[in-house]
C-alpha cells in the first residue's frame, strides 16, 4: 500500500483526496503556488512544498516541479486530482519513470482517449455508438467549412484535446462558422496547447449522460452506474445527479455495457468516465445515446456516484494503484436512493457569470444539524479567490431516498448559505433547483440558456426587510446622526411613517419607513452585520448589502458614458479596434481572458474609439478603463 501520497492539485479536490488518505493511514504532501501559500489544502496536508509563482503555467502545470517535490519529501505516489496535469500522458509517464506510483490510468490509455477524434475512431471499432460528425486530419478552414455544411447546421465545434467545456462552440448558421472556429481554436491553444478541432451534429433535446467505470491491473472492469450532467451553462456542468431521471433499466443496462466495452478497449485501469450525448426528444432510449468522450481521471461530480453506491472512489484509486484488485464485483454494486450535487462558483450571474475575485470575509456553508448534506470545499473564512484558477469554491451534495426530496433539501441548504463580498451563483442555483422543469426531470443542456434571464434575476428586497435593516442603523450604527442627514424627513421619535433613502448594493432607492410593530415584521431572510456600517440581507441565497447612502459625488464610469471597463482582473488576448475607429453598437472591441475563460467587450452604442489603453498581452485590473466610445453625433 502507498505510504506517502503527493497530491498534484489544489483546493477542493486536494482536500477531498487528503480526507480519504488520512482514513487509510497514508501521509499526504501538498504543493502550492504563491497565491495558495495560506490555502486550506496546504494546512491540511502533513507536508507542503512551494512550487512557484501564482500562474498555473509556472507552478501546477510544471511536471518537473511536482516530481521534484515528491522526491524531496519521500512520497512514493502522485495523485493528480482533476484538471491541471491529470490527463497529461507525458506527465504520467514521467512520474512512472521517476520510480513513483501514478494514481491513474496507464499513459497509453490516456493517449488513446485524450484526443477526441482518435477516441471516436477507437470507439467505433469497439462497437460503441458515436455522434455523427467529422474527425479527419484535414484541419483547413475550407475543409471544415465544407464538412459543417455536409453535416447540416447547427453544428458543434470541439477541440480534440478539450475538456471542461473549454474549446467548444455551437454554430447555428454558415455566416457564423469562421468566427466561431477562430475563437474555438484560440481558446483550445491557450488551454490545451492544441488547436485542432472536430465537428459534431448538434443533437436535438440533448442530455449529457455519463457512466463511471473502474478498472484494475487484473483485467477487471466494472461500472458504477450513470450520472446526469445535463444542467450546464456554456458547456460547463452546474448541477449533477445520480441516477439519471427517466432512465429505465433496459437503457441503463445498454449504456453501462457500452461504457465497459469502451474502457476495455483501452485496457483501462483506475477511475474513468465515459460521457454520452443523448437525443432525449422522445425520452432516454438506447438507440439514441452516442459516445462523446472519455475522461481518464476522477470527475468533479464523483461524489454523487459515491453517495448512491456507498463506494469511496478515491480509496479504490489508491488500492488499485497499489496493485490490489477492485474491491467489489459488478453484481455487488447497486443504486441506493438519489444524490444531487451543486457547484458553488465565485461568479456573478447578473453579469453574464463573470468570475468574481477577492477575499472571502464571510463564508458559511453550514446548515441544520439534522440534515445529511455533504460539503467538499477548499475554501474558508479569509480565503483569497484568485483570478489564476477555476472559480469553483465548493460542492454541496444531498443524498436522499428520492429525487424530489434531494432537490428540495439541496435548494434549502443553498438558500441559507452566506458568502460575502465575493459574488457567487448561490441564488441562481436555488432558482434552478426549484424550476418546474428541473423538478419534473425535464432536462436538457439548453435549459439554462433558455431560462437564464429568469434564473439570474436578482430578488427584490421587501420593505419589511429594509425596515429591519433601518432599525439596526437606528439602534447600533455608530455616529448615526451624521449619517442621518440625507434621510428625507426621518425623525427618531416620530411615530409616523417617514420617507428616506437607503443604498441597496450601491443603488440608492426611496423607502417608506413604518416604525409600528406591524411595519417592523419581515419576510424570511437572514440579516447579520458583516461590516460595521452595513446590514446584509440574504434572500434565497442572494446577499444584498444595505447601507445609508454616501453623498460625496463620486461614482464609477459605466457604459452609459462610453467608458469600457474591465469587468474582472485578466489578460487582454485580442484587440479588434484602433484609436479613432468608428464602431457600431454591439461590435466586439477586445477580448479578456480570466479564470480559463474568454470574455468579449463590446461597444455600448455607435461611436468612435478614443483613449485606447488596452494592448494584446497586457494585464488589467477590475474596473480599469480600457477605452472610451464617444457617441456618434446626431445629424
Amino acid at each position: 500500500m502507498i505510504a506517502k501520497l503527493l497530491i498534484a492539485n489544489r483546493g477542493e479536490i486536494a482536500c477531498r483526496i487528503m480526507r480519504t488518505a488520512r482514513t487509510m493511514g497514508i501521509a499526504t504532501v501538498a504543493v502550492y503556488s504563491d497565491a495558495d501559500a495560506k490555502a486550506l489544502h496546504v494546512r491540511s496536508a502533513d507536508e507542503a512544498v512551494h512550487i512557484g509563482p501564482s500562474p498555473a503555467a509556472e507552478s501546477y502545470l510544471v511536471g518537473a516541479k511536482i516530481i521534484a517535490a515528491a522526491k524531496q519529501t519521500g512520497a512514493d505516489a502522485v495523485h493528480p486530482g482533476y484538471g491541471f496535469l491529470s490527463e497529461n500522458a507525458d506527465f504520467a509517464q514521467a512520474v512512472i519513470d521517476a520510480g513513483l506510483i501514478w494514481v491513474g490510468p496507464n499513459p497509453e490509455s490516456i493517449r488513446a482517449m485524450g484526443l477526441k477524434d482518435a477516441a471516436k475512431q477507437l470507439m467505433r471499432s469497439a462497437g460503441v455508438p458515436v455522434t455523427p460528425g467529422y474527425d479527419g486530419s484535414d484541419q483547413s478552414v475550407e475543409r471544415l467549412t465544407k464538412e459543417a455544411e455536409a453535416i447540416g447546421y447547427p453544428v458543434l465545434i470541439k477541440a480534440v484535446a478539450g475538456g471542461g467545456g473549454k474549446g467548444m462552440r455551437k454554430v447555428d448558421a454558415p455566416a457564423d462558422f469562421a468566427a466561431a472556429l477562430e475563437s474555438c481554436r484560440r481558446e483550445a491553444k491557450a488551454s490545451f496547447g492544441n488547436d485542432e478541432v472536430l465537428l459534431e451534429k448538434w443533437i436535438t433535446s440533448p442530455r449529457h449522460i455519463e457512466v463511471q467505470v473502474f478498472g484494475d491491473a487484473h483485467g477487471n472492469v466494472v461500472h458504477l452506474f450513470e450520472r446526469d450532467c445535463s444542467l450546464q451553462r456554456r458547456h460547463q456542468k452546474v448541477i449533477e445527479e445520480a441516477p439519471a431521471p427517466g432512465m429505465d433499466e433496459a437503457t441503463r443496462e445498454a449504456i453501462c455495457a457500452a461504457a465497459v466495452r469502451a474502457a476495455k478497449a483501452v485496457d483501462y485501469k483506475g477511475a474513468g468516465t465515459i460521457e454520452f450525448i443523448a437525443d432525449a426528444s422522445e425520452g432516454l432510449r438506447a438507440d439514441r445515446i452516442f459516445f462523446m468522450e472519455m475522461n481518464t481521471r476522477l470527475q468533479v461530480e464523483h461524489p454523487v456516484t459515491e453517495e448512491i453506491t456507498g463506494v469511496d472512489l478515491v480509496e479504490w484509486q489508491l488500492r488499485v494503484a497499489s496493485g490490489e484488485p477492485i474491491p467489489l464485483k459488478q453484481e455487488e454494486l447497486s443504486i441506493n436512493g438519489h444524490a444531487i450535487e451543486a457547484r458553488l462558483y465565485a461568479e456573478d450571474p447578473a453579469k453574464g457569470f463573470l468570475p468574481s475575485t477577492g477575499r472571502l470575509e464571510h463564508f458559511d456553508l453550514t446548515y441544520w444539524d439534522g440534515w445529511d448534506t455533504r460539503i467538499d470545499t477548499g475554501a474558508e473564512h479569509g480565503s483569497e479567490v484568485s483570478p489564476h484558477y477555476d472559480p469553483m469554491l465548493a460542492k454541496i451534495i444531498c443524498h436522499e431516498s428520492g429525487r424530489r426530496v434531494a432537490l428540495d433539501q439541496l435548494a434549502d441548504h443553498l438558500a441559507e448559505t452566506k458568502v460575502w463580498p465575493v459574488k457567487t451563483n448561490l441564488a441562481f442555483l436555488v432558482s434552478l433547483l426549484r424550476d418546474e422543469d428541473v423538478q419534473q426531470g425535464h432536462l436538457d443542456t439548453g435549459l439554462i440558456a433558455r431560462k437564464q434571464e429568469a434564473l439570474t434575476s436578482i430578488p427584490v428586497v421587501s420593505d419589511r426587510s429594509l425596515s429591519d435593516a433601518l432599525n439596526w442603523f437606528v439602534r447600533d450604527s455608530t455616529n448615526f446622526d451624521r449619517k442621518a442627514e440625507p434621510l428625507l424627513g426621518f425623525r427618531m421619535n416620530s411615530p409616523h411613517k417617514r420617507e428616506f433613502r437607503l443604498a441597496v448594493d450601491g443603488e440608492v432607492q426611496p423607502f417608506t419607513y413604518d416604525p409600528t410593530p406591524e411595519g417592523q415584521s419581515f419576510e424570511h431572510g437572514f440579516r447579520e452585520s458583516l461590516e460595521p456600517e452595513a446590514q446584509f440581507v440574504s434572500i434565497r441565497g442572494h446577499m444584498l448589502k444595505v447601507s445609508l447612502p454616501r453623498y460625496d459625488g463620486t461614482g464609477h464610469a459605466s457604459a452609459a458614458d462610453g467608458a469600457i471597463l474591465a469587468p474582472m482582473p485578466g489578460k487582454v488576448i485580442a484587440v479588434d479596434v484602433a484609436e479613432g475607429d468608428t464602431v457600431a453598437a454591439g461590435q466586439r472591441l477586445m477580448v479578456l481572458e480570466a479564470m480559463k475563460m474568454e470574455h468579449a467587450l463590446t461597444a455600448p452604442f455607435d461611436g468612435t474609439v478614443t483613449g485606447l489603453k488596452a494592448s494584446v498581452g497586457g494585464q488589467v485590473q477590475v474596473e480599469a478603463v480600457l477605452c472610451v466610445v464617444e457617441p456618434a453625433s446626431e445629424a
